[in-house]
């Protein structure tokens, strides 16, 4: 292996050290974007409780900012929930564009690894067909093993530079995929969250006009 990476001269280190940002990219990736981190199971449901049952407060709050991303985008809501509905829409939207921005983190350099790796590669076999004419013009085409060395670097890197930048444009479109799902599933949780308090809110309103003429 070692004789390989030497034999693709200089640009293989660039390559080489593409392939391991983009590993550590997609695993930290993975990770964070699990389903049950970014959408934990039952949340708006237990949010909703809370509400319903008047236990809601700055504590619960403050556990459910600090617990997922939807969590982030629900507090900010429930934060706002008593200045009207457009400013709680407002504040979730405000909130959801700074958690999408962090659900996203990464995903430009990987991309940017998976447009540029073949690049190198090309740069290589560039550079190595230049010392194939070099050495045809210092030494004639009488003796292979004088052209070895350049069509080697010339193909090995064209090899290496694909070999990441194929696993990097996979690994960039499926968690780009992923992203924009968990961001759709966390618009809906959100807005069944706000018309929920409206409707309660709404309703209350209903029964106070409702007690009045009683009194």
């Amino acid at each position: 292996m070692l004789e390989i990476v030497q034999s693709g001269g200089w640009l293989m280190l660039p390559i080489i050290i593409c392939s391991v940002i983009s590993v550590a990219i997609i695993l930290e990736r993975l990770w964070t974007l699990r389903q049950r981190r970014v959408l934990p199971q039952d949340l708006t449901r237990q949010v909703w409780s809370w509400v319903r049952k008047n236990q809601l407060n700055h504590q619960h709050i403050k556990s459910l900012q600090q617990g997922s991303p939807l969590g982030q985008i629900l507090a900010a809501g429930l934060n706002s929930r008593n200045r009207g509905h457009d400013t709680m829409k407002e504040a979730i939207e405000d909130t959801g564009r700074h958690v999408v921005h962090e659900m996203e983190r990464y995903l430009n350099p990987l991309g940017t690894i998976a447009a540029i790796s073949p690049l190198l590669g090309l740069l290589g076999t560039v550079i190595g067909m230049v010392k194939v004419f070099a050495a045809i013009t210092t030494h004639g085409v009488g003796d292979p093993t004088v052209l070895a060395g350049g069509i080697s670097e010339a193909l090995i890197t064209t090899a290496a530079g694909l070999s990441v930048a194929i696993p990097s444009l996979i690994g960039y479109r499926y968690l780009r995929g992923r992203v924009d799902a968990l961001v759709v599933q966390m618009e809906k949780e959100s807005i069944s969250l706000i018309e929920a308090l409206h409707r309660k809110k709404y309703l209350e309103t209903l029964g106070h006009a409702d007690e009045t003429p009683k009194r």
